[in-house]
């Protein structure tokens, strides 16, 4: 017997607007809000550039006095869209990208604020100003009442891409630290990365954790969906199993018979490539090509 489903209607758009005057996140213009949250970004990249690029054996902490307001105007800004459009957050292919975005700059900040993963930040911290800018360009779409259920799948899943893209960079930047040092070509950026064993390390752990919210991603899509085939969902949930599937399976052969260097770069990014694939392929066919094809 299927759960009776009682459906609220969010309030009207006034009342909406007079909750984020309330919370002041409407008396600043959404333009200002995205290109000082993009300068900002960029500084934080060029901290790291000029620490990564120093004879310093870490680039320190001063980035963060950029990353922090950066990340923060850029969730400033999905509330703000959120509260003034739709009363619920915008889901679509550039909305998607720029949560994406956003997620990965969290991480990179917590991950670099403790360690020597900084680095990241020089490809993210670009990456989610970019994706910010591109969301606001294009302008916003109406959101729907997902209902937590779906929110919650949904969360978990933008959670997963973000994570495992992080995952998807750390394999690249080991893969070229490997190149460099067979190469001998010992270059400034290699002192900014941690030495090769910990790198790996830490792509592992960041793959299991996104692995494991992918997991939890896959159980509440097939929980909460209703019928895969009336919204299109078959070619995302075939693509994000696969990629699923093959996670597993590097994480079995790292738990099993060690897999590592080359091999594990291989892995990861042909799973992030399926992951990419599953979602912002199908998404951006289904909302832009095949939208505008048979408008």
């Amino acid at each position: 017997m299927r759960p009776t489903v009682y459906r609220v209607d969010p309030p009207p758009r006034h009342e909406r607007r007079d909750v984020a005057t309330a919370l002041g996140v409407c008396e600043t213009s959404p333009m200002m809000i995205v290109a000082i949250a993009a300068v900002l970004y960029l500084i934080a990249t060029g901290l790291l550039v000029r620490a990564v690029g120093s004879d310093a054996p870490r680039p320190g902490h001063g980035w963060l006095w950029a990353a922090l307001p950066a990340g923060a105007l850029h969730a400033l800004y999905h509330v703000q869209v959120a509260l003034q459009n739709s009363g619920g957050p915008d889901m679509h292919f550039f909305a998607a990208l720029s949560l994406v975005g956003l997620g990965m700059a969290a991480l990179t900040t917590v991950v670099g604020a403790r360690g020597r993963m900084a680095a990241l930040g020089v490809v993210v911290f670009p990456l989610a100003a970019l994706l910010l800018v591109a969301y606001h360009g294009y302008g916003h779409e109406p959101g729907r009442e997902l209902g937590w259920r779906l929110a919650s799948h949904a969360w978990l899943a933008l959670l997963s891409y973000a994570t495992l893209s992080i995952a998807a960079l750390l394999a690249i930047m080991q893969w070229l630290q490997e190149r460099a040092l067979r190469r001998r070509h010992f270059q400034p950026w290699l002192r900014a990365l941690p030495p090769l064993a910990d790198l790996e390390s830490l792509l592992f752990r960041v793959i299991t954790v996104g692995f494991a919210l992918l997991t939890l991603t896959l159980v509440t899509g097939v929980l909460f969906v209703d019928d895969l085939l009336a919204q299109k969902l078959v070619h995302k949930t075939v693509l994000s199993v696969l990629s699923w599937i093959v996670f597993g399976v590097l994480l079995i052969g790292r738990h099993r018979y060690g897999w590592r260097g080359l091999k594990a770069v291989h892995w990861t990014l042909s799973a992030m490539l399926l992951l990419l694939l599953a979602f912002f392929g199908s998404q951006f066919a289904i909302e832009l090509v095949f939208r505008h094809t048979t408008g």
